[in-house]
């Protein structure tokens, strides 16, 4: 029997990296995996083993040739492809086309080329937090919960798993069936996340000092990349082994990480390097979150200003969103959101390397000890 050849979309992203380096260590059946990338990656190609061949493609998720070109032979799909932001660096029209449209591209190229596997990574954001400050605490996916979206990203990607839920059972070329499936993450971090260096650059400029408020009580799911991809890996293959089981579903993706706020959780890394947490007035940073925005609409003709504080991000950031539990239902015997057994500390040691040895720390006092794995 012939292996399964996967196409990742944006497979040289943040996750769509870990996603390739882990399909290419667990799934035994895979024989190629095919990149698509507008930026790519081309060190990827020495992945390649003795049983898997690995293909970096060059290609635009909105020009449909380009994606059915490589859609062309695949089993499976993992569409990771998407625009994130939440600072509004990137235009509302663009945000759609890659989003949503892309989104159209995959499903029909999937269609023609009789594809019948295809994950979607979707977002916690699909559902919330909502900008009236509506806590989700130890929900899932049948929680009641009112769903509001001011931000092109998370209405872009609300749209897209739409689309991709709707297209499951839809008939494709040769007689076969497509089946579709959508993860939703919640925060992910992990090796390579340039938000939470992001963070790093703007303390270490600071000499040190990362500057919050947000109230402890609010916890937020975080969720390490590496196992975000072990559940796209596992999705796949429940689509291929048991289409009827998960197809139509999205799923929460969390694991053992620690409920934290996010500056919180961020410190758990960053207080590695003696960075030091001083918080203010949770009203001054209301306060400043909507300063920015007044900024960014006035200078808007003449600069793009795109602070990380924002209405939206304090909104957020301000707000509770944890998951409890996966769907409970029969789609449950799954297990997408099996990890392992106290998975964190690793995964913490390792991003906390990855910091050390891509960033220099003039004015913090940092050492190797920190980073030890």
């Amino acid at each position: 029997m012939a292996g399964l050849v996967y196409l990742i979309t944006g497979g040289c992203g943040f996750l769509g990296n870990h996603l390739v380096r882990l399909l290419i260590e667990k799934e035994d059946k895979l024989a190629e995996v095919r990149v698509f990338d507008k930026h790519v990656d081309s060190t990827l190609n020495a992945l390649s083993t003795e049983r898997t061949k690995v293909v970096v493609i060059q290609g635009d998720i909105t020009d449909y040739s380009s994606v059915l070109e490589a859609s062309r032979g695949a089993d499976v799909v993992i569409h990771t492809a998407s625009i994130v932001d939440v600072w509004h660096k990137i235009p509302e029209n663009r945000i759609a086309l890659v989003n949503v449209t892309g989104t159209e591209n995959v499903i029909n190229a999937c269609v023609e080329c009789g594809i019948e596997s295809l994950v979607y990574t979707s977002s916690m954001e699909v559902i919330g937090p909502n900008v009236n400050g509506d806590h989700f605490v130890r929900g899932n996916e049948d929680t009641p919960y009112k769903v509001e979206h001011t931000m092109a990203y998370p209405k872009s990607k609300a749209k897209a798993e739409k689309i991709v839920l709707e297209a499951n059972g839809t008939k494709i070329k040769g007689g076969k069936t497509l089946y579709t499936c959508s993860l939703r993450p919640t925060g992910i971090y992990g090796e390579g996340h340039q938000l939470i260096k992001a963070f790093y650059d703007k303390g270490a400029e600071r000499g040190g000092m990362i500057i919050g408020g947000i109230p402890e009580s609010s916890e937020h799911g975080r969720v390490y990349a590496g196992n975000v991809a072990w559940m796209h890996v596992l999705a796949a293959q429940a689509l291929v082994e048991r289409p009827m089981t998960v197809g139509g579903e999205a799923f929460f993706c969390y694991d053992d990480s620690p409920y934290k706020s996010y500056e919180d959780f961020n410190m758990l890394f960053l207080s590695k390097f003696n960075f030091r947490l001083v918080r203010m007035p949770l009203l001054v940073l209301w306060f400043l979150a909507l300063l920015n925005d007044l900024l960014r609409w006035i200078v808007s003709p003449l600069y793009n200003y795109t602070p990380l504080l924002n209405s939206y991000t304090f909104a957020v950031a301000s707000t509770s969103f944890t998951v409890s539990q996966i769907k409970p239902s029969d789609s449950s015997s799954t297990g997408l959101c099996t990890t392992g057994n106290n998975v964190w500390p690793t995964h913490r040691n390792g991003l906390i390397h990855s910091l050390w040895i891509t960033t220099r720390t003039p004015n913090v006092n940092s050492t190797t000890s920190t980073c030890t794995m």
